[in-house]
């Protein structure tokens, strides 16, 4: 461990209650263990205040998005090409209960393990769910429009839950994705995303249809959402600077900032 002050799970609730997390909260959090800092248990600790505080009449959700199950040609790989056909033939399909997330770090990878943990089924953008409504929120996730308003970003949006960065980028916003579904502009583009899946006994690429998701602009969007309105709740928990933000009002302003900024 680092030097610096040691953190408890009763610490951590504090923190959050501190910053506005209440009882029967839906909160979709992205987290950073490392930011948080000297945690006394680690991930198991903060997964634990995070649930203690809001109950189990709210939701925990996580992106347990997994980026590895992708064609490999998908982020130029490098192979040859008797290489990308012994990985596409062997590459297993995506397990709920199984597969490990891509980049995610400590806290989602272990937040997907807990039991009574629910986890989407989509193998590249699954989201795992704790809570009242986990169900509702995991158990339908088409392959389609992976993150529109029928994915469990649209369900949380639909529930009025928070947004936490829990000394997390400001450009991990995994919610912002929302609204690109809604702009009237053209910035994204349709993309077709190759996809092993089971087929009967078969184990089968095929493909699904989205849009060309960008994140690159979040953090800016962030900063002028935080400028222009009194929404963002800013504090730390440990001692990770943290926000908690209603993931609806704030969806609904990034529609209008693409609209605007994005051409």
């Amino acid at each position: 461990m680092k030097k610096g002050r040691l953190i408890t799970k009763d610490h951590i609730v504090d923190d959050l209650v501190r910053m506005g997390v209440t009882k029967g909260m839906t909160l979709i959090v992205h987290s950073s263990l490392k930011s948080i800092g000297r945690v006394i248990g680690g991930p198991v600790s903060v997964i634990l205040a995070l649930e203690e505080a809001v109950g189990t009449g709210g939701n925990i959700v996580m992106p347990t998005q997994t980026e590895h199950l992708c064609d490999p040609t998908e982020y130029g790989s490098g192979y040859s090409d008797e290489e990308l056909e012994l990985i596409r033939e062997n590459m297993p399909t995506f397990h709920p209960d199984l597969t490990p997330t891509s980049y995610m770090g400590f806290i989602p990878e272990t937040f997907r393990k807990q039991d009574g943990v629910r986890r989407s089924p989509h193998p590249h953008t699954s989201f795992a769910a704790w809570g009242e409504d986990a169900a509702g929120i995991t158990q339908e996730h088409g392959l389609d429009f992976s993150m529109n308003e029928h994915s469990p970003l649209g369900k949380i949006y639909e529930l009025g839950g928070c947004i936490l960065l829990l000394g997390a980028p400001t450009n991990s916003n995994t919610s912002l994705h929302l609204a690109e579904y809604r702009q009237t502009n053209t910035f994204l583009k349709g993309k077709i995303w190759d996809v092993k899946i089971k087929k009967g006994m078969k184990e089968v690429w095929t493909t699904y249809r989205d849009i060309n998701n960008e994140s690159d602009d979040f953090d800016r969007l962030f900063e002028d959402f935080h400028r222009e309105t009194c929404y963002v709740r800013q504090g730390k928990v440990g001692d990770a600077k943290s926000y908690l933000i209603p993931m609806k009002l704030m969806v609904d302003y990034a529609v209008g900032w693409m609209d605007k900024n994005r051409n």
